[in-house]
């Protein structure tokens, strides 16, 4: 495989503040406050253009930065999954900044945009510290013009050519190394021109091996589809689609 990336310098700074870290790029947001991290704060500027629900709510946010240049940002709490997520929800067992899980999706994200993979642009994430826990939020870009896979596979179908990119995509992924935890069809987008993204990079990183991940991640991605085309009436997915992503991923 290629060998991992050296990682271009961005005009990254710091903030702390009692039990709070932050890190985020200047470049985008010329005058930083934690509360950005939260959506309660954009709400009052009338700046929530929309939102989506999966374990919490995700928001989408347009602002102006000090140039009248638009932005558009999605801001995420990290929440758990499983069992274990009805007890403690958001908290995480801290053990160092870098570990954390917003800390660890916004320097993979800082990765990837320096290998130029479509992915999203990291913009700030923030750490709150309780005792020996920890409460995690990541603002990054959003992807314009574009529509997750199974948004669209819900409307109508898209053409082998299509399907072929998507493999040819992931496949640029996973050729750096790059592990997505949760590949599945939420997580793939198609924006107007037919350019497709991966976003929700929560748990994963750049990996030196490939030794079995690859097939592991693909298998994942395959029983999302036939999840999807079970609980979804008219999901226009059939198993020759998959092929046709795969003959894109072998290419």
């Amino acid at each position: 495989m290629n060998k991992p990336a050296i990682v271009k310098p961005c005009n990254e700074k710091t903030f702390q503040q009692g039990n709070v870290y932050c890190r985020y790029d200047s470049d985008d947001v010329s005058v930083f406050a934690p509360e950005m991290l939260n959506g309660d704060y954009w709400q009052a500027k009338n700046a929530i253009v929309g939102s989506a629900q999966g374990r919490g709510t995700t928001w989408f946010i347009a602002t102006e930065n000090a140039a009248g240049i638009l932005q558009n940002w999605v801001l995420r709490h990290y929440y758990r999954g499983g069992l274990i997520g009805k007890v403690v929800n958001d908290h995480y067992i801290y053990t160092g900044i870098e570990k954390t899980r917003s800390a660890r999706e916004f320097d993979l994200l800082k990765t990837m945009r320096a290998l130029d993979l479509p992915a999203p642009k990291p913009i700030a994430f923030r750490v709150s510290k309780h005792g020996l826990f920890y409460r995690a939020d990541l603002l990054s870009s959003r992807i314009q013009n574009a529509t997750d896979l199974v948004g669209i596979l819900s409307k109508q179908e898209i053409d082998e050519q299509l399907w072929q990119k998507i493999g040819q995509v992931i496949k640029t992924f996973h050729q750096q190394g790059i592990y997505h935890h949760d590949l599945n069809a939420h997580n793939i987008l198609i924006d107007d021109k037919d350019k497709v993204w991966l976003i929700d990079f929560d748990q994963g990183e750049q990996r030196n091996n490939q030794i079995k991940w690859p097939e592991k991640n693909m298998a994942r991605l395959l029983r999302s589809f036939r999840k999807e085309s079970h609980k979804i009436t008219d999901f226009q997915w059939r198993e020759k689609n998959w092929q046709a992503l795969l003959n894109g991923y072998q290419s």
